[in-house]
C-alpha cells in the first residue's frame, strides 16, 4: 500500500504586518526583525480569518486542485490550532460540513507546531489498517499571533507567529507524490515552559487578568527554557530529519527539497549547511513569519509554484513545536 498527496492547499490573509510595526511596538532596531529574526512581513488575520474558517478556504482550494467530489472524502482531520472560533469546538465536524464532506467522518488532532507531521504520519496509518478509508483531507488554520503581545521580550522568539490556512488531500495507491517515513520526538521538560497562563483550570479567566494582558502567550521561565532548548534545539532537528530519510531508505544526500518552518535566519542556515544544502533546496519564509503548522504546506507549495521540485526529488517536511516537539516526514515526488 501507498499514500500519495493528490493536492496541496493554502490561504493566506491579505492584512500584513510590516518589520516596522513590529520594530515600533516591540522597541527593537528594525534591522534586528529583518536580518536576525527573519521577518521582513507576515500575514495577521482580517476581519473575517478566522482559524477554522482559513483552514476551509485551504481545504476548498485542494479539493479544487483535485478536481474530486468532496463527497468521495472519506475522513477529515482538522490540524489547526486550538485558537479558534469557540474554546470549546469539534472544528473538523465544521469543516465537513462547510466543505460537503457528507460521507466523512471526522476528528482534530494538535500537537502545536508539529501537528502537521504527526498528521501525515496518522493518517497514512489509518489508511493502512482500515480498507474502507481511502480520501484522507487534513486542513486547518492558524492564527495565534492573536496571542503575542509584542512589549514583552520573553515571547521574543514568538514575534514571527502569523495567519493562515493550510491543507493536504492524500489517497489511498495514489500513483505518485508518495508519504515515506516520519520520525517525531517530545521533550516534556519543556511541557509548560510556554503557555497561555490565564483561562483554564488553574488560573480561570478573570476581568483583572484581561485588563493586565495577561491572556497571552508568555514564558515561565526564559532564562532556564533558552539554557535547555538551546542544548537540544538544532541537534534534535536534524535527528529527526536523518531519521525519518533512513527509515525511507535515503541520506540526507538525497535531499532534493527541505521544507522547513520559519525561525531566525541563523538557525535556518545552519539547517542547511549541516545537510550539505544549498540556500535554493529550501524557502526561506520572510515574507510569511511562522503560520505554526501551517509552514511546511506553505513551503511545499511556493516550491511547486517556483518550479524548485522535479519528478523523483526526495523531499523532506521538518518541523518543531512548544511542547517541545521536533518531527520530520519523507516525501518522494512525482
Amino acid at each position: 500500500m501507498t499514500v500519495g498527496i493528490v493536492s496541496t492547499g493554502i490561504y493566506i490573509p491579505q492584512t500584513k504586518m510590516t518589520s516596522k510595526e513590529i520594530a515600533v511596538l516591540s522597541n527593537i532596531p528594525e534591522d534586528i526583525i529583518r536580518q536576525k529574526m527573519g521577518i521582513y512581513e507576515k500575514p495577521i488575520p482580517g476581519e473575517h480569518d478566522h482559524t477554522v474558517q482559513m483552514g476551509i478556504w485551504a481545504a476548498q482550494d485542494a479539493i479544487r486542485k483535485a478536481n474530486i467530489d468532496p463527497k468521495d472524502i472519506d475522513v477529515v482531520i482538522y490540524m489547526g490550532e486550538e485558537h479558534k472560533e469557540y474554546p470549546l469546538w469539534t472544528a473538523s465536524i465544521k469543516m465537513q460540513e462547510e466543505l460537503g464532506a457528507v460521507n466523512a467522518w471526522a476528528f482534530d488532532v494538535q500537537l502545536r507546531c508539529g501537528t502537521t507531521i504527526m498528521a501525515l504520519k496518522l493518517a497514512k496509518s489509518l489508511m493502512a489498517s482500515d480498507d474502507s478509508i481511502h480520501t484522507v483531507l487534513l486542513a486547518g488554520g492558524y492564527r495565534n499571533v492573536d496571542l503575542i503581545d509584542y512589549s514583552n521580550p520573553r515571547t521574543r522568539f514568538m514575534y514571527n507567529l502569523a495567519a493562515g490556512g493550510g491543507a493536504i488531500l492524500l489517497q489511498k495507491n495514489y500513483d505518485k507524490n508518495h508519504l515515506l517515513e516520519a520520525d517525531i520526538l517530545t521533550d516534556g521538560s519543556f511541557s509548560e515552559d510556554v503557555v497561555v497562563p490565564v483561562g483554564g483550570t488553574k488560573k480561570p479567566l478573570t476581568p483583572a487578568d484581561l485588563e493586565n494582558n495577561l491572556y497571552q502567550l508568555d514564558v515561565i521561565d526564559p532564562i532556564g527554557m533558552k539554557e535547555r532548548l538551546e542544548q537540544k534545539s538544532l541537534s534534535n532537528f536534524l535527528k529527526v530529519i536523518r531519521t525519518s530519510l533512513a527509515k525511507s531508505g535515503f541520506s540526507e544526500g538525497d535531499i532534493g527539497y527541505l521544507a522547513m518552518l520559519h525561525m531566525k535566519k541563523s538557525a535556518h542556515d545552519y539547517i542547511l549547511t549541516e545537510l550539505g544544502l544549498e540556500q535554493e533546496q529550501s524557502i526561506y519564509l520572510r515574507e510569511y513569519g511562522h503560520i505554526g503548522q501551517i509552514d511546511q504546506i506553505v513551503s511545499l507549495q511556493l516550491a511547486l509554484d517556483q518550479g524548485r521540485i522535479n519528478d523523483g526529488d526526495i523531499i523532506t517536511l521538518v518541523s518543531a513545536g512548544i511542547g517541545y516537539v521536533w518531527g520530520a516526514i519523507t516525501i518522494r515526488w512525482g
